[in-house]
């Protein structure tokens, strides 16, 4: 029996991809492709809904599949935890499944793991996040969500972060500095530089077309039937957070 799919956001880059993958999988049926004018029931029947829509529009999209019962993969930026935690909540007791995935990149995935693992051992720290002239947020998402990682990494060590209140020295995200640049020619670009004396860690990913994301999509599609909860990043469906788990020595 094949998997009956929505995806909201469908005429947009990742929503087109995403619906490609949907519609080549014998696995899955695309029954409905959302945009801003599809009406609200539009894709009621579905078992799994994709958002890769709207950061404005992207809660209620979510609130709405949970309401039906369904499973939800949320590919749109700015779910910050400010937004998770109400998130998680909502779910929680509830037989629901929401992964929200930042990027689907394996490499951002990766990038993300190291500066994970690196933030302990570096007090300077910034971010430094490129993507297309059409991205409407920013920070983006990955670079909020890496910040966030890596703050919570330090277990409340603040980092440093001289002149901080200058605009220039970009925005503070969980207390690290973020700059964003948004350039024709750039798909998406993160770097995170860890400082210390007399070196520099810097952990770089460029992501060069779209396809860079076929992987993580395949792969959150796959681990959504069987999900439950909220799980937040590739990092549990790919296996990486045993990684971290055992840096922390749990």
């Amino acid at each position: 029996m094949t998997v009956k799919v929505a995806v909201a956001g469908a005429t947009g880059r990742l929503g087109r991809l995403v619906c490609e993958i949907v519609e080549a999988d014998p696995a899955y049926e695309l029954v409905a492709k959302l945009s801003s004018r599809s009406d609200a029931e539009e894709g009621a029947e579905a078992q799994i809904l994709v958002d890769v829509s709207h950061p404005d529009a992207s809660p209620a999209i979510v609130e709405r599949a949970l309401s039906r019962g369904q499973r939800v993969l949320v590919g749109t930026s700015g779910w910050s935890e400010a937004k998770l935690g109400p998130l998680r909540e909502r779910i929680a007791g509830l037989d629901a499944a929401v992964i929200v995935v930042p990027n689907f990149s394996l490499g951002s995935v990766l990038g993300t793991v190291l500066s994970q693992i690196a933030a302990p051992l570096y007090d300077s720290i910034e971010i430094i996040e490129a993507h297309h002239p059409a991205k409407v947020d920013s920070p983006s998402g990955t670079a909020v969500r890496t910040a966030e990682l890596m703050a919570a990494a330090r277990d409340g060590k603040p980092v440093a972060a001289p002149f901080a209140e200058q605009p220039a020295r970009g925005e503070l995200v969980a207390g690290i500095p973020v700059h964003s640049l948004r350039l024709s020619g750039v798909v998406a670009k993160q770097e995170v530089r860890l400082g210390g004396p007399g070196e520099v860690l810097s952990i770089s990913h460029d992501t060069h077309s779209d396809e860079a994301y076929r992987a993580g999509i395949v792969a959150a599609l796959a681990a959504l039937q069987a999900a439950s909860g909220l799980t937040v990043g590739l990092e549990s469906v790919l296996g990486l957070d045993g990684i971290l788990a055992n840096q922390r020595g749990l």
